[in-house]
């Protein structure tokens, strides 16, 4: 807990360091290096570009040597269905963690939101796996991150719903594997994004998972076949899409945020201003 406290409200502190500072140029250089620092899909996108490049050439060798800059699996037992699915698994939960998450912290508590989601997202990447050495130390960074993706994770589905028919897929199917699926994963934040996005590309996801720590079998989310490498290329492109909606959603609250309140109409008094200007008894006498 300390260590998580230390390191989370040291990335918040610093946001709100660069926030309060007079200087106009130090706000505006660290507001775009905190989103350049903590927004990650750009590598998301070339990621698994690459890795769905090689699937498609039959370079398996290739491709389990790209899976570990995604995500923490055993590549060495994967064969190429098994590389599919880990990489649209893992586009679809680091859209809502990379992509999502930050900029939706980023609009409601600006720098801060963006330094401190980042921080909590890294910490439970780190040590918040249920491996024997970190099972009793990552345990505050990861339910930390669970709470921190409450409403992203959820965001971010229902935008993968949205944007489902951009890459020849269905609304309805999407819709309807988010609601009966996500809630089955050991996840309650995973889950939705993963769900949504079997759904909207018409495969199935979940299934045995080998991690360095151990395995663990995962509820199976969606309905059809299994995934391929033509489905990580339009995983990679219905991420794309739900960062670009998330986006807008992220510069409509922070406009809403930041309006101004509601101003006094011309020739409109107040209750103050009309009492200010009433003049005294004594001169309404003399008058």
């Amino acid at each position: 807990m300390v260590y998580t406290a230390v390191l989370a409200g040291g990335a918040v502190a610093l946001g709100a360091a660069v926030e309060r500072s007079r200087n106009p140029i130090v706000r505006i250089v660290g507001t775009a290096a905190a989103t350049w620092v903590v927004l990650g899909g750009r590598s998301l996108a070339a990621e698994g570009w690459a890795i769905g490049a090689r699937l498609s050439a039959d370079d398996i060798a290739g491709a389990r040597e790209r899976l570990p800059n995604l995500c923490g699996r055993d590549p060495s037992t994967l064969d190429s269905a098994g590389l599919a699915r880990a990489t649209v698994e893992s586009i679809a939960e680091n859209t809502s963690d990379a992509v999502v998450a930050p900029l939706l912290w980023g609009a409601v508590a600006g720098v801060p939101g963006l330094l401190g989601y980042r921080a909590v997202n890294t910490m439970d990447a780190m040590v918040g796996h249920k491996s024997p050495r970190y099972l009793r130390f990552g345990w505050a960074s990861a339910r930390l991150d669970d709470v921190a993706n409450l409403v992203p994770a959820r965001l971010a589905a229902a935008l993968t719903v949205v944007a489902a028919p951009a890459v020849k897929g269905d609304r309805r199917r999407a819709r309807e594997a988010w609601k009966r699926d996500a809630g089955a994963h050991p996840s309650p934040n995973a889950g939705q994004v993963e769900a949504a996005f079997a759904g909207a590309l018409g495969v199935q996801l979940g299934g045995r998972t080998e991690y360095s720590y151990g395995v663990e079998d995962r509820p199976v989310l969606g309905e059809g076949r299994a995934p391929d490498a033509t489905d990580v290329a339009r995983a990679v492109t219905l991420s794309r899409l739900v960062g670009f909606l998330t986006a807008g959603v992220a510069a409509l609250i922070t406009l809403k945020r930041r309006a101004p309140g509601p101003r006094p109409r011309r020739g409109s008094r107040t209750l103050t201003s009309a009492w200010a200007c009433a003049p005294s008894p004594r001169e309404s006498r003399r008058a």
